[in-house]
């Protein structure tokens, strides 16, 4: 999750595989999900969305290629970052994998190092290699890594829900965010609440920043959702 290191999921059938690559990747500092079919990483993807997708091609139950265009097409999963793992190196085999909207691809065998060096780089261009570094807007500071949140040196006490769904704001300025993604994204797909849960939770956060004037930050758009903005 965002605040912590960065999350790789793997969807893979092969055991073996799963093991050396999670091995690597924590070592590196990784955080890692694995899942053996496309049927598991859904299910993974709704309880924890990763910060990037390794995707074998060639799945028991659905094509890695087929998955990814469901993705793809899914406005929940639409912006995680994918590199596909195949055996399949021909270059129409590439042209498909980016056809359906993979970010990178892997031909094996491949090594940890050379697996490792597309990842950062894959984070890299998407934004998310740098989840636990400090965020601060108006003199409003969260840091992920140590979960503070303070305005001016001022410790702010915060629950752990608005602290997520802070940091997710703080994450993505000036981006409209409807309840239901606002759900999906801070508390996600596999807990059943209701939307006005969503309101409270604004309600509470806003309370917290209001004695410094930053409440303002957090807006309403009316009959679309929240947004979380400097801009008045």
């Amino acid at each position: 999750m965002p605040g912590q290191e960065p999350t790789i999921l793997i969807v893979e059938d092969e055991a073996a595989i799963r093991r050396m690559v999670c091995h690597a990747l924590r070592r590196e500092g990784f955080g890692c999900l694995e899942a053996e079919d496309a049927a598991g990483a859904q299910l993974v993807l709704a309880d924890r969305p990763p910060d990037l997708v390794l995707l074998d091609w060639m799945l028991p139950d659905l094509s890695g290629i087929e998955l990814a265009r469901r993705w793809r097409a899914d406005e929940f999963s639409a912006a995680i970052p994918v590199i596909m793992l195949t055996a399949r190196g021909e270059e129409e085999d590439k042209v498909r994998g980016f056809e359906a909207g993979v970010d990178d691809y892997v031909t094996k065998p491949f090594s940890p190092r050379e697996l490792l060096a597309r990842i950062r780089a894959v984070l890299r261009r998407a934004g998310r290699l740098d989840a636990s570094q400090p965020l601060e807007v108006d003199g409003l500071r969260l840091d992920p890594a140590a979960h503070r949140v303070s305005v001016a040196g001022t410790h702010l006490h915060l629950g752990p829900t608005e602290f997520r769904l802070l940091q997710f704001f703080m994450s993505h300025p000036e981006k409209v965010f409807s309840r239901s993604r606002l759900l999906d994204h801070v508390w996600g797909r596999n807990v059943y609440i209701e939307e006005r849960t969503v309101d409270v939770h604004i309600r509470r956060l806003r309370k917290a920043l209001a004695p410094h004037g930053l409440d303002r930050l957090i807006q309403t758009v009316r009959g679309a959702g929240y947004r979380f903005s400097s801009e008045e």
